[in-house]
């Protein structure tokens, strides 16, 4: 999704800008631009260009970018297609204002034709001018001619009149998502930051701020930084400290956080591609998931997010698990492993598609929301409605702060660390982790599983980090694999039980960033259809371990094999039957079957990474995709 940064200091804002630009190209983007104030001139100076950083940079050349104060965008396009004047930031009319905005204005179709109806003239498709445009107009004059409740603006009293305020008030006619930054000519000491739906975070420097989409572009300079909340506005000047109300002009005290990301964490550190750092870090990142949250001395599970909750997760009728992507994929593994273990009924939906069924949702129920980035808008949207009717929210989440977290009543945070590429996966495996997690504790809670299984369970899981070393030993193998199908046009992935949901995922990851076509079905359910496309192009994905209906599962590859299909299986250590029949094979450690997916995962995400790189594929930001969806 866009990108927002910021500066004002004492500094050149332009290489803060191009750097910070650069830091959140991972959430996908088609064009770029910068808007700076010169020093000791009363203008700003705009370079916008479609395309990529690198070719802004291009565009600019030797340019002029004096300036100690700033705006940079990524646009991923909605209204608009991806082009040099529907980049940001966008003017007001008269040159004396610009704007960067990421998210949807819902109603723009209607306060576009307020405003051409006096007199403004359009200079782009997109509905961040609308927004522009319409801040411009409340500043000049008040809410004349806008459907506006807010009419006590004295603008005859120019002491009055300031940006801020004007802000402020706009935003009270806008329906929809906004992260924004304004910057005023005439004033080259502050800059005007609102959010609602769209994150967006401020840095705190000595004598100097940074704004940001995420603390990405900012950790470089301060561990100190505010997340602003939902409609709220925010004064920064660099000389001051940060003066922060709300849309209907109630006065919030900023809240101070340190951060905890470090400059390393959203570095390469040696490797290629953020997707394959990310892919080796899952160890890691299932240990830091898995720290401080199962007891050394009992194995019981200590989840601080959800002991408030636990006489209602008890009593509980069912589990809503609401998710989209990936984390959706993640949902339907939960949904396996609660329901056997703990015995609570758990339903997975599209959070995209949740409120628009009319849901039944009772006080009974229990709703969880997984994200990565705790920004999905969708998921935000169902959770508002699943609020409303009284259910108790959760959210599992990998980012301090987000909105989700402070939506949800409680919830649990992953620590898979900064995830960069677009493409999920270090995400999906803790975000099992923590599921799994829930599964034992309520488990524990619910008396459903005898202690003896409960330890043995405890036991493997912690195990499960240096199996997953094991497995990214097999790089080497899988990247000969790759080179033979990576021209293939179509993939299939088969798998039953918990390995379902694995083949999807390794599905999706191979969609995202080869564009090959691929589907996840299970197993049971090529007969119903998929088969009829098997022939000796077509390569087939099967997770074959041994505790998942294994002979059942022998069955459908031999059917495969008689219709000459290349055969791609993922099996159990020691393994001999399957391996006899299929034309590769990849071995996981042995394991518990509630664990597999946290392997079996391992080498289709390997397998995605490496056909993408051979087909020269942009790995870490695949075409049309953005790292977190923060629109509808």
């Amino acid at each position: 999704m866009c990108g927002i940064v910021a500066y004002v200091g004492n500094r050149r804002a332009f290489p803060i800008l191009i750097k910070g630009l650069q830091r959140l190209e991972y959430r996908g983007y088609d064009s770029a631009g910068v808007g700076i104030i010169p020093d000791d001139q009363n203008r700003i100076t705009t370079f916008k260009q479609a395309g990529k950083v690198e070719d802004l940079l291009e565009y600019i050349g030797d340019q002029d970018t004096n300036g100690s104060i700033g705006i940079g965008h990524t646009r991923w396009a909605t209204h608009g297609p991806p082009n040099q004047k529907n980049s940001h930031p966008h003017s007001s009319s008269d040159g004396r204002f610009s704007l960067i905005h990421n998210g949807i204005i819902e109603n723009y179709a209607s306060l576009k034709k307020a405003l051409e109806d006096k007199g403004y003239v359009f200079k782009s498709d997109t509905d961040s001018e609308v927004l522009m445009y319409l801040i411009e107009d409340v500043f000049k004059n008040g809410l004349k001619g806008f459907a506006g409740k807010d009419n006590n603006i004295n603008w005859d009293d120019e002491d009055n009149k300031t940006l801020f305020k004007a802000i402020r008030i706009a935003l009270n006619e806008v329906i929809g998502a906004y992260a924004i930054v304004v910057l005023n000519k005439e004033n080259p000491n502050e800059f005007y930051a609102a959010r609602k739906g769209s994150p967006l975070v401020i840095g705190i420097g000595n004598n100097e701020y940074f704004v940001a989409s995420d603390a990405s572009p900012i950790i470089e300079y301060t561990d100190k930084v505010i997340y602003l909340e939902d409609n709220e506005v925010a004064k920064i000047n660099k000389n001051q400290e940060v003066v922060i109300k709300t849309i209907k002009n109630k006065n919030k005290n900023p809240y101070i956080q340190k951060l905890e990301q470090t400059l390393e964490s959203i570095e390469k550190g040696g490797f290629d591609h953020f997707m394959l750092k990310e892919i080796y870090e899952q160890p890691k990142s299932i240990i830091d998931t898995l720290r401080g949250r199962i007891n050394p001395k009992n194995n019981d599970i200590i989840l601080g997010g959800i002991k408030d909750h636990e006489s209602k997760i008890i009593n509980a009728n069912r589990i809503i698990i609401i998710a989209c992507g990936t984390s959706w994929h993640a949902g339907l593994i939960g949904e396996y492993l609660i329901e056997d273990l703990a015995r609570i009924n758990v339903e997975v939906e599209y959070a995209s598609e949740f409120r628009y069924k009319n849901p039944i949702i009772t006080k009974k129920d229990i709703i969880i929301a997984i994200s990565q980035s705790g920004e999905t808008a969708d998921t935000l949207a169902a959770l508002e409605l699943a609020k409303a009717q009284g259910a108790l929210t959760l959210g599992i989440c990998n980012v301090v702060g987000s909105s989700i977290t402070r939506t949800t009543s409680g919830g649990t945070y992953t620590h898979a660390g900064p995830e960069i590429g677009v493409a999920s996966t270090k995400a999906f495996t803790t975000q099992v982790s923590v599921l799994l997690l829930y599964a034992l504790r309520f488990s524990q809670l619910r008396k459903t599983v005898d202690r003896e299984n409960y330890d043995h369970l405890i036991n493997e899981l912690n195990k499960t980090p240096e199996r997953i070393e094991k497995l990214l030993s097999l790089n080497d193998e899988i990247e000969k694999i790759s080179e033979i199908y990576k021209d293939a046009r179509n993939f299939l992935y088969l798998g039953r039980g918990v390995n379902f949901p694995v083949a999807l995922e390794g599905a999706l990851k191979l969609k995202e960033i080869s564009y090959i076509h691929a589907e996840g079905y299970p197993a049971a359910e090529m007969k119903h259809g998929p088969i009829a496309l098997i022939d000796e192009e077509m390569p087939i994905v099967v997770i074959a371990t041994r505790k998942d209906n294994y002979e059942k599962v022998v069955s459908n590859i031999q059917e495969v094999k008689a219709r000459g299909g290349k055969l791609i299986a993922i099996v159990t250590e020691g393994d001999t039957e399957v391996k006899s029949i299929a034309d590769h094979c990849i071995e996981i450690p042995k394991c518990f079957r509630e664990l597999s997916p946290l392997l079996t995962i391992i080498p289709l995400q390997l397998l995605s990474y490496h056909i993408a790189l051979m087909r020269n594929c942009n790995v870490d930001q695949p075409r049309n995709l953005a790292k977190s969806v923060t629109v509808e």
